[in-house]
């Protein structure tokens, strides 16, 4: 059987990069086009695979399409331009500033798809443009136009707006801005000011009226509060940075301003701090190399319109060259439309969403005029598919009641991330109030909330709570929680083990999973994970758990091993497999073999994929599909045939080298054949939506499908909302199917 590191016969012209094809949607560009590596050849392997800066942006391309698709409304579309721009701040922090560590430390090894650092920088950098146009060409010529149009929101220029707004502008200025601004000037006294990650700034060029001198200077803008300045006609509204620039010449009194342009500076992600910097780039890179003060900023964004001599200043005082330099036609820092998305007008949004509560929650376990979660549990597992089932009725209420119970004796959790105001931290701490035993292992190098991790962990200490902070070489991404309660017979314990983080807001956002079971073995496993978790005990073994990385690559090896055989034998090796992104190369090489053994191959990754569908003798028995929606697909579920009898696990690892073999991850099974059967129907949903799945080719096109029937606009997530409903009203058990 050929190996992925022993591949057959393919054109040497095959693409290294995916990319959304423009055959059945005229609404979003094509991407950019299948690369070939310019100064090398692609051999061997380095064929089977898609390049995964590549991937990733094409992902992105899929989450701009929202925005540029009349179906989706229209405050919706605007949120998407904010995400699509977010997610590309964060492709050049970590993926781009990865590469060029690369550059710079001399790294001559190929990426796994047969390019250098410098080829995918160069890739990435054609790439990146294409998207820029497309980001500001759907914000300045399709979503500006329709807020007027739809909502009777004008986003107007300055220089738009009439003698009296002006007049305004300056007043508001001078109230509410003026005295917020601190302009930094530069000369021989006065150094480049350093420029904040992100952060949107005005270069500011000046003259001396008298000595005839020029001058530079910088300005902060803020855009925390509003970016966009509403005037008194409230439909109108302009840009903040536009009002400081035309009246800028209240800040530098005595200078005359010669002009007045944005722009903004993307700082390499922190190797100290951030855990998740593209861990695959820098790993290539020697210890000694990794301690070098590499260029801090990967990007400057600058308005087209800003003459040479200042963006060559800007370029200078930064260190960079000029493929590091972005020009953006229009406004600049469009993750800021999310402020605009904001706008209270529910006919431009989704119909509200509110999650439902699970018909067994409802009507069972009634003790002493509450529902008590134990006695559900006592009666059999419990699955829930947030955003569509409560996460305040099912994971919170777990956590609350136990805090509550008199009878529970100590509680175990897993804190990944949660809110600022966080109902699970509360509950937390009224447990260890109540003298029980509390156990939390914080997660401080979870990406965005490693402040608001330490806070929490350290006003968790303060109540008696007993926090361990990670693991030394390993984050602990797993999310599980243990609720031990001394009943007649004894101790009983009772799980929680889900695909998502115990965070009610990203709960509403994010489709996920969750088992509740109080199985013994299951429970046993939890008490070994938290002692491995909090104490001394690496040596730890597991009967239902399947923990990374520890054991979780050589089951899932095993289990597509076993699908092999089971073709073999009976001709039925069956695979489904639903994941955030797929880059693991060990795990394609294993898919690619089972693809050639005939096992039919199903795929669901939302993100990056570097496998690639479809290549004849290799993957043509493998199909990719990814999910674009309302909600952002996030759940992992891992479906083998099992000649019949099929097994299905759920879990917060994908297959994904960091996943893999170098976090704390879990994925349990689930036994259950009704709760089997549910994981089955919302895989099998999936796999047919006709409204928002787009196909991943061979040749690394992806396809929306059914892009110009204008009747399919609900996919799965509505699909799921009406079922939820559904179940509400259903009086026929198992209200969980």
């Amino acid at each position: 059987m050929a190996d992925i590191s022993q591949p057959r016969h393919l054109d040497d012209n095959t693409p290294g990069s995916s990319h959304i094809s423009n055959e059945l949607l005229d609404v979003i560009p094509r991407a950019t086009q299948p690369h070939a590596v310019t100064g090398s050849t692609k051999t061997g392997s380095h064929r089977l695979l898609f390049n995964r800066e590549l991937s990733w942006l094409d992902f992105n391309w899929r989450v701009l399409h929202q925005a540029r698709d009349e179906r989706v409304p229209l405050l919706e579309r605007l949120r998407f331009v904010s995400i699509a721009s977010s997610n590309l701040d964060e492709f050049f922090r970590k993926r781009m500033g990865g590469l060029k560590r690369q550059l710079a430390a001399g790294v001559q090894r190929p990426s796994p798809d047969g390019r250098t650092p410098g080829e995918q920088l160069r890739m990435a950098r054609e790439a990146v443009l294409e998207m820029n146009r497309a980001l500001s060409s759907v914000w300045e010529d399709v979503l500006k136009p329709a807020l007027s149009e739809q909502a009777g929101v004008s986003i107007k220029n300055y220089d738009e707006c009439s003698d009296a707004q002006q007049q305004w502008l300056r007043e508001h200025f001078l109230t509410h801005i003026f005295p917020v601004l601190t302009p930094l000037a530069v000369d021989p006294g006065h150094p480049f000011p350093f420029i904040s990650n992100l952060s949107l700034s005005l270069a500011v060029t000046l003259k001396h009226p008298g000595r005839k001198t020029e001058h530079f200077a910088r300005i902060k803008v803020p855009t925390s509060d509003s970016r966009w300045i509403q005037l008194p006609d409230v439909t109108g509204r302009v840009p903040i940075e536009q009002v400081i620039a035309n009246n800028a010449g209240e800040l530098f009194r005595g200078m005359k301003v010669v002009n007045v342009h944005p722009f903004r500076v993307t700082r390499n992600a922190d190797l100290k701090r951030d855990e998740e910097i593209a861990d695959d780039l820098i790993e290539m890179i020697s210890e000694e190399l990794q301690e070098r003060r590499f260029a801090p900023i990967v990007r400057l964004e600058v308005a087209a319109n800003m003459p040479e001599d200042v963006r060559e200043l800007l370029a200078r005082e930064l260190s960079l060259r000029s493929d590091d330099v972005y020009e953006v036609e229009g406004d600049l820092d469009l993750v800021t439309v999310s402020q605009l998305a904001d706008l209270d007008i529910p006919e431009l949004k989704h119909a509200p969403w509110d999650p439902v509560t699970p018909q067994r929650l409802l009507h069972e376990g009634e003790v002493k005029d509450r529902l008590n979660f134990f006695e559900i549990l006592r009666k059999g597992d419990l699955l829930v598919h947030h955003p569509y089932e409560s996460f305040a009725s099912t994971v919170l209420r777990f956590v609350e009641e136990a805090a509550a119970d008199p009878q529970v004796l100590a509680i175990k959790q897993t804190l990944y991330r949660t809110s600022d105001e966080s109902p699970i931290v509360k509950a937390l701490l009224k447990a260890a109030d109540a003298g029980k035993q509390v156990a939390v292992l914080v997660e401080v190098k979870a990406r965005f909330d490693e402040q608001n991790n330490i806070e929490w962990g350290q006003k968790l200490e303060q109540h008696g709570v007993h926090v361990t902070y990670g693991l030394v070489g390993l984050k602990t991404h797993c999310k599980t929680t243990l609720v031990i309660r001394r009943e007649g017979d004894g101790l009983r314990m009772y799980c929680h083990i889900g695909t998502g983080n115990y965070h009610p807001s990203t709960a509403k956002l994010y489709t996920d999973l969750g088992l509740f079971t109080r199985s013994r073995q299951t429970g046993d496993d939890l008490v070994n994970l938290f002692h491995y978790l909090t104490g001394y005990a690496p040596e730890q073994h597991y009967k239902k758990l399947i923990v990374a990385p520890r054991d979780m690559r050589h089951h899932f090896v095993d289990q597509i091993h076993q699908e092999i055989e089971n073709q073999k034998a009976h001709g039925n090796g069956r695979i489904i497999a639903k994941m955030n992104a797929l880059d693991d190369l060990i795990i394609i090489n294993e898919l690619y073999k089972a693809s050639q053994a005939g096992v039919q191959i199903d795929l669901l990754v939302r993100g990056h994929c570097r496998l690639r569908p479809g290549i004849p003798e290799f993957s043509e028995n493998i199909r990719v599909i990814s999910i674009i929606g309302r909600f952002l697909e996030h759940s992992r579920i891992y479906s083998f045939g099992n000649n019949g009898n099929p097994r299905y696990f759920i879990g917060s690892a994908d297959w994904q080298r960091r996943n893999l073999d170098d976090r704390v991850e879990v994925i349990v099974e689930i036994q259950k054949k009704r709760l089997g059967a549910r994981l089955q129907r919302i895989l099998d949903f999936s796999l047919s939506d006709q409204a928002s799945a787009w196909e991943l080719d061979a040749e690394g096109i992806y396809r929306l499908r059914n892009a110009g029937n204008s009747d399919q606009i609900n996919g799965t997530h509505q699909l799921f909302m009406d079922r939820a409903r559904r179940r509400m009203v259903s009086s026929d058990p198992p209200w969980d199917m």
